[in-house]
């Protein structure tokens, strides 16, 4: 019993690098013997994925380069190591062992984790939302809009920034920013998920039925409108979500959290909504929630979808080992109320709070709790239904008269 026990620990701590490469690109395992027509990305990917098979030195059984690299970099980032600290051990790991196959130094490892997928950029950002730090700002070390400091204040003396451990200054508020393009190309890397990127056109029943997105009145607009973009299979279809929530999971911690996450609807209706479909691209952190001012922070992602949507970008397909012009269009946005205000810029409060009646919202401020209240909202009911049989005057105009189960009239708001 106790060697089982000892068998089952050793396969435990195995690292499941195989399993790592599948959830970040998909079925590895369909990606081998294609070469010809491979561009850049498709080639990072691939030696990625030789990686995953070397020995870390000859007869390692419990480590592989892949993970044993990654292992390493994680206790990097978990314990603060410099830099230079991290160089020195694998130069010392080299040393000590000279058939191991691991990288000569941190810049190729970084290197190596940055072809996973798994890097993102930082942008500094205005403390107040005014603007991004990057292009032609990149170097500024004001805000130009409201002037103030890119930087944390250090309260202990008069300096003007307040340095880390290395020297250099911290900035007051950064964005994360996991570029989209990429990740998108990446998709198409494995046959597998190839294939099922493009199932929406090559393998979906179309029997007229609403069974997926495609059904549906935006994706047919979209294909009405560019006819170019409808006939090639492989574009992409994205529908955009974000909402904030408490990291901290208590209300009484003055900190923000915002995701953007993207979904892709190319694929099957089972799998559209899996977790391991959903990228996230942005992640806004600071004390407060970026308000109306979130479109500052979208504008990397935004630049993106706009090469997508204008000229597209060189993507190899493994399934059909070919390489074709990749494009993609944003389709829908899941959110709440209050975060539809802060994506669309229209007020949904007030008066004209609806965004669908725009300027013909039927609203009525009350008197003694000044409150806002929105009426006829029956009229978008069919002629024929049975609320609409009976109508009543109130102010000069004609009202629909609800059944008697529902409390009606403006004047029982009045004495709220």
């Amino acid at each position: 019993m106790a060697i089982d026990d000892d068998t089952d620990d050793e396969e435990g701590a195995r690292d499941d690098i195989e399993g790592l490469l599948n959830d970040a690109f998909g079925d590895v395992s369909h990606a081998e013997g294609v070469t010809v027509s491979q561009n850049e990305e498709a080639k990072k990917f691939y030696n990625l994925i030789d990686g995953a098979s070397q020995e870390l030195y000859p007869g390692c059984k419990k480590f592989f380069t892949l993970s044993f690299t990654i292992r390493l970099y994680l206790l990097k980032c978990l314990h603060g190591w410099s830099n230079a600290s991290f160089t020195s051990l694998l130069e010392l790991l080299k040393e000590a062992m000279p058939d191991i196959n691991i990288p000569s130094s941190f810049h190729k490892t970084k290197a190596m984790i940055r072809d996973l997928g798994l890097d993102y950029k930082k942008i500094d950002a205005c403390p107040n939302d005014c603007l991004l730090y990057r292009k032609e700002l990149k170097d500024e070390k004001q805000c130009r809009v409201c002037g103030t400091s890119r930087y944390t204040e250090n309260s202990s003396n008069n300096s003007e920034n307040q340095p880390n451990k290395k020297g250099r200054s911290i900035p007051a508020k950064t964005l994360r920013y996991f570029p989209i393009i990429p990740r998108l190309q990446r998709l198409f890397m494995c046959s597998k998920m190839a294939a099922s990127l493009r199932w929406h056109d090559e393998e979906r029943v179309k029997d007229g039925t609403l069974k997926h997105p495609t059904n549906g009145l935006a994706w047919k607009n979209l294909d009405e409108m560019d006819e170019e973009f409808a006939k090639e299979s492989h574009n992409i279809r994205l529908g955009l979500s974000s909402d904030g929530f408490n990291l901290f999971r208590s209300m009484n911690i003055s900190w923000s959290t915002w995701p953007v996450m993207l979904m892709v609807y190319n694929l099957p209706s089972w799998m559209c909504m899996k977790p391991k479909y959903c990228m996230l691209s942005l992640l806004i952190l600071g004390p407060q929630s970026p308000g109306k001012d979130i479109d500052v922070y979208l504008q990397p992602l935004i630049e993106g979808l706009k090469l997508l949507w204008e000229k597209g970008v060189k993507t190899y397909d493994a399934s059909k080992n070919e390489t074709f012009q990749m494009r993609a269009a944003l389709l829908w946005k899941i959110n709440d109320f209050p975060t539809y205000a802060m994506l669309s810029g229209w007020s949904t409060k007030g008066k004209l709070a609806c965004p669908c009646c725009n300027k013909n919202t039927s609203s009525l401020q009350l008197k003694h709790s000044r409150k806002t209240v929105y009426m006829d909202y029956r009229v978008f009911l069919p002629m024929d239904h049975p609320w609409r049989t009976n109508t009543r005057s109130f102010n000069g105009k004609q009202e629909l008269r609800p059944p008697p189960s529902i409390i009606e009239g403006p004047e029982i708001f009045e004495m709220l």
